[in-house]
């Protein structure tokens, strides 16, 4: 018999390229359409509404153009990698295992792919805003104990992937879980309204529904849906694909409440900073950070000297003596500022030291003056590209290897089968991890510092702002330039004249920014408000509209909203239109922006907006048909991803930085929870129309 012979097409690498091109292209347009207009967006508003200059603007474009890049290359290796295992596993597994097995497989699974997700690294990054003495809970979470809080997440996931498959399985319906789960939530975030520490992590704990359910968990999850829904005959095949979504949403609300109230009685209450500092709360205080030396550094950068003095027994001279350790050696800078670079502490001692400290930095008052020189301007301590790309990459490597690992175990040991396409899979894989660690950066050096900058400048609408970013220290200042004017209502102002950027322009003079030792005046620039003359009103409702428009425009962009749509079309044969869909949740991510912001702004408690139109939502649930009530509430999964979650994030906490609250969570929540009332509204109507339909008809 003869043998077949396979035949091999060689190829020149000119050939290859030429392939290779096309495809690539592709793919990176595609992204670039996604991040382009939210991107413009903000940039635009920054520059030409309220004309302040995007800071670090070459960073940023760069951090933009890597976030590009990243998320291509692990969107594509998660559809040539992650993927096709998921879906052999979802296929075969429940076919080949008992019960028990497929549903321990759901439950690792959804803890993992939450690993995976780009967006969730978010979270770990967020923290730099909150004061440890006024959200001591919140603090915890977002800094000591930040991998707790996704690890909480990662389980919520976990058991909202085991119930999603058991609905799958079994054809329950999805309004119990609704009524049950939202109804816990409202208890919860009440109950949390009283407790000073957990009503400032009820942002976050609702925020955290939105950062789940993103490019890894829903397409893994379906998989595996899919997989059971075929080897049960009968149930719900048509709406079987949704509802998972909710549950993936709704589960870490409550896992991080859970892990809030758990932690609640071992950290310190809100209060005053000199207070929080003081001798009696040590032990408690101690709680929230690692160990006494970073506690020292998070209160040399961030509290009153007489509270750094607090830490050592009230002793000045104690305080300056560690301070000059800290010039000294290398090790215990890193344990006190995280690294030992000798420029982080001398930019501290300049910019926030007092004199007696930066003594003990300088050594000389010649040497002070000589540093003041080299940091005016507020020197920036740029962080080593290796690191930046060592730190990231570790953290895609720990996000995507256990989880592909967990993988093959499942498909060698578990299902006894082969590596489908292993050179496909294998480089997926690597496409995944080098995609997630390159889009992590373009978070780290792009989105993040965009997001922060327009949420930090937005205030200047309807209130006066320090633009902090651009800071100068004027060295050799003279009193004697100090000049007076007189207002039109007889009140006199103290100003001075500055050469700043070749142009002689006048400053206000503020005493308190004036160090006459070392003849040093900071001089801060301030901006607004820009509409409505000196109260603002009109600035307002301009921050108001940029919100809507940024979330209308920004769920637009959404690739997975408009598949959404086209399968909503095809379910309800046309009778609800992908483009109603559309339109109906941009709309309610619109105004859900608006509210979050107007939380922010004015520290409206979040549960006052938030369970109102949950408790709405309920009662239309209950009087709406099971297939709309799928479509709804997963349809607020759609509206967040993964390039819209940190700048979201980063806007807010901007604003609430600049407006002096708390914290700046809510956003997210808020512009979830009103695109399902928008549906779900619409659905109302859809159906009464079809209903009139098929009444003329008979």
């Amino acid at each position: 018999m003869a043998t077949k012979q396979k035949s091999i097409v060689n190829i020149s690498v000119n050939q290859k390229i030429g392939l290779l091109v096309p495809y690539i292209k592709k793919r990176i347009i595609a992204q670039i359409k996604s991040v382009a207009l939210i991107v413009i967006y903000l940039i635009c508003f920054q520059t030409i509404v309220l004309n302040i200059a995007i800071s670090e603007a070459a960073i940023v474009a760069t951090g933009i153009a890597v976030v590009v890049l990243g998320l291509a290359l692990f969107i594509e290796g998660l559809f040539l990698g992650l993927m096709p295992l998921g879906e052999i596993i979802g296929i075969k597994l429940p076919r080949k295992t008992i019960l028990p097995i497929t549903l321990t497989f759901a439950f690792i699974l959804g803890i993992g792919a939450t690993f995976a997700e780009p967006a969730i690294g978010i979270l770990k990054a967020a923290g730099t805003s909150v004061k440890a003495w006024d959200a001591p809970l919140l603090f915890v979470f977002l800094n000591k104990y930040s991998n707790y809080l996704v690890y909480s997440v990662g389980v919520g996931v976990g058991i909202a992937v085991l119930f999603g498959m058991l609905r799958f399985l079994y054809g329950w319906s999805l309004k119990p879980f609704i009524y049950i789960l939202v109804g816990i939530l409202s208890a919860f975030s009440l109950w949390s309204l009283f407790q000073p520490n957990m009503k400032f992590l009820t942002g976050l704990a609702w925020d955290c529904g939105a950062v789940t359910t993103g490019p890894v968990t829903v397409p893994l999850v379906l998989a595996l849906g899919i997989g059971i829904c075929r080897i049960v005959s009968g149930g719900t095949s048509q709406s079987s694909g949704l509802g998972v979504v909710t549950l993936a949403s709704l589960f870490p609300i409550l896992a991080v409440l859970s892990l809030g109230a758990f932690y609640l009685d071992r950290v310190p209450q809100p209060m005053e900073e000199t207070k929080f500092f003081a001798k009696e709360n040590q032990s408690k205080r101690l709680n929230l950070f690692n160990n006494k030396n970073e506690m020292i550094g998070y209160a040399l950068q961030n509290a009153q000297p007489i509270s750094q003095i607090a830490l050592f027994d009230g002793n000045h001279e104690k305080m300056i003596e560690f301070i000059g350790k800290l010039k000294k050696d290398p090790g215990l800078r890193k344990s006190v500022f995280g690294k030992e670079d000798i420029e982080l502490l001398k930019n501290w001692a300049v910019q926030k030291g007092t004199e007696s400290q930066r003594l003990a930095v300088f050594y000389k008052p010649n040497a002070i003056k000589e540093a003041v020189k080299n940091y005016s301007g507020g020197k920036k301590i740029i962080t080593s590209p290796v690191d930046v790309l060592l730190r990231n990459g570790k953290a895609a490597v720990q996000a995507i290897i256990p989880l592909t690992i967990f993988f093959f175990l499942v498909l060698f040991l578990v299902l006894r089968e082969k590596l489908p396409k292993p050179d496909e899979i294998i480089l997926g894989i690597i496409l995944a991890v080098v995609g997630m660690g390159l889009f992590s950066i373009g978070i780290e050096l792009g989105l993040s510092k965009l997001g922060n900058s327009v949420g930090t400048n937005v205030p200047s609408s309807f209130t006066k702002i320090h633009l902090i970013n651009e800071r100068q220290t004027i060295i050799n200042f003279n009193e004697e330039i100090v000049l007076t004017a007189t207002k039109p209502n007889g009140e006199k102002e103290k100003f001075f004249y500055a050469n700043i950027k070749n142009e002689y322009v006048p400053i206000p003079f503020d005493q308190s920014s004036y160090d006459p030792s070392n003849k040093e005046y900071i001089h801060t620039p301030t901006k607004g408000p820009l509409f409505g003359g000196e109260k603002g009103m009109l600035g307002f409702w301009v921050v108001l509209l940029f919100a809507f428009i940024m979330g209308y425009g920004a769920t637009l962009a959404e690739p997975a909203l408009n598949a959404l749509g086209l399968k909503v079309e095809e379910l309800t044969v046309g009778t609800f239109k992908k483009s109603l869909l559309i339109q109906a949740v941009a709309s309610g991510v619109g105004l859900g922006m608006l509210l979050g912001v107007v939380k922010i702004i004015w520290n409206v408690p979040l549960v006052y907006l938030l369970i109102p139109p949950y408790l709405l939502l309920l009662i239309i649930t209950k009087i709406s048909t099971e297939e709309f009530v799928n479509i709804a509430w997963d349809s607020a999964g759609v509206t967040t991803g993964p390039i819209t979650v940190p700048l979201v994030l980063a806007i807010g906490l901007g604003i609430g930085k600049q407006v002096n609250v708390v914290e700046g969570f809510g956003i997210l929540s808020m512009a979830s929870v009103c695109p399902i009332l928008a549906v779900l509204t619409v659905g109302l109507y859809v159906n009464k129309r079809r209903k009139a339909i098929r009444q003329e008809s008979a």
